[in-house]
């Protein structure tokens, strides 16, 4: 088996979690790190033993002993730090969202095709065996033609400090604050959620309407240099090219969802249930004879491999893997159509 030589940038919190993934891919090794704080850095590379560290991509270009890429950056950041990566011909797993706006993420789409390199963005929980399960049997037609769904994404750590106190801490306080490049609950999660949610109905989204909202948290607003002013709570009616309508939803304020994401999908045959909670998936649904009854049964579901596994064998393997940029580009393209919704107070828009 081929090595795949991994190099992290970013090495905020999450990107703990990616070398941990990455160790559970058979063929993989971190090899370096890049921060452009050079503190966060040092302890980065001593906590899980990593070789090389840079603090800006040229100099690891320089370098070049790697074969691929994981961006963990902030959002703001992912589109300047992926391009030069793509023009190096490096594969890349990028956090999501893909990138802060449509054009951005279409450039990235298209430079990664150019490139010829394994692309992918990282949407952790399109990966849960529920959800896949999910998708078969509807692609099956096992609940006939998709007509509503109602998708929620539920956290609540503005009303309890199990995660870290918010209002105290950086890696908390920059996702309330669009100067440090969040797009609120809307890009942070509400990416998530809209692909959970149309990747199990096999359907893109055609319109939209949303609602955002920011609520009062602190004294003017602000905390330190930090302007509390993206959004906590995002509401989305959403129509699918299929025909099917729902409703789309997330928030930061879900008091008892530590985070929590459900779907629940309805076609003329029947109606699936998928529910993943701090990482546990399960599905239920109510099919065939059920139907008349309205019993409720949990369905049986597989294992699958984690988003690090599936990047570094698509790369082992030469093959794409999903979902990839352009998925990224399509779904950050309902999340513009959202914001620009919800400024024109609502109203429904194409996509």
């Amino acid at each position: 088996m081929n090595e795949v030589r991994i190099l992290i940038l970013g090495t905020g919190g999450m990107a703990n979690s990616h070398v941990e993934g990455f160790k559970e891919a058979p063929g993989a090794r971190v090899v370096a790190g890049i921060d452009t704080n050079q503190e966060r850095l040092d302890a980065f590379l001593k906590k899980h033993d990593i070789p090389h560290g840079f603090t800006s991509i040229a100099d690891a270009l320089a370098w070049g002993e790697f074969d691929a890429v994981s961006n963990v950056t902030p959002d703001s950041v992912h589109h300047m730090t992926t391009l030069p990566l793509l023009a190096a011909h490096k594969h890349v797993l990028c956090e999501k969202p893909l990138a802060v706006n449509h054009h951005d993420a279409v450039e990235m789409a298209e430079r990664a095709a150019a490139a010829g390199v394994v692309n992918m963005v990282n949407l952790t929980y399109r990966n849960g065996a529920a959800l896949i399960e999910a998708n078969r049997l509807i692609q099956e037609g096992v609940i006939g033609e998709v007509r509503h769904f109602e998708a929620s994404y539920l956290q609540s750590w503005l009303t309890q400090p199990a995660w870290g106190e918010w209002s105290t801490e950086s890696q908390w306080l920059w996702r309330l604050s669009t100067a440090h490049g969040s797009n609120g609950v809307l890009g942070d999660v509400g990416v998530h959620i809209l692909d959970f949610a149309t990747y199990a109905a096999n359907s893109a989204v055609s319109n939209i309407s949303c609602r955002l909202q920011t609520f009062h948290k602190a004294e003017n607003d602000k905390i330190g240099e930090y302007v509390l002013d993206a959004n906590d709570s995002a509401v989305m009616n959403v129509r699918l090219d299929n025909g099917a309508i729902g409703v789309v939803h997330t928030t930061r304020f879900a008091s008892g969802h530590m985070n929590d994401l459900t779907l629940k999908i309805y076609g003329t045959k029947g109606g699936l249930e998928v529910v993943d909670k701090m990482g546990h998936s399960a599905l239920r649904g109510c099919i065939g004879a059920d139907l008349k009854t309205a019993e409720w049964k949990d369905l049986p579901i597989g294992k699958v491999d984690t988003n690090y596994v599936r990047f570094v064998k698509a790369i082992q393997n030469d093959l794409p893997v999903l979902p990839d940029f352009a998925r990224g580009a399509a779904l950050q393209k309902v999340l513009d159509q959202a914001v620009a919704s919800n400024a024109q107070g609502g109203v429904d828009l194409a996509i």
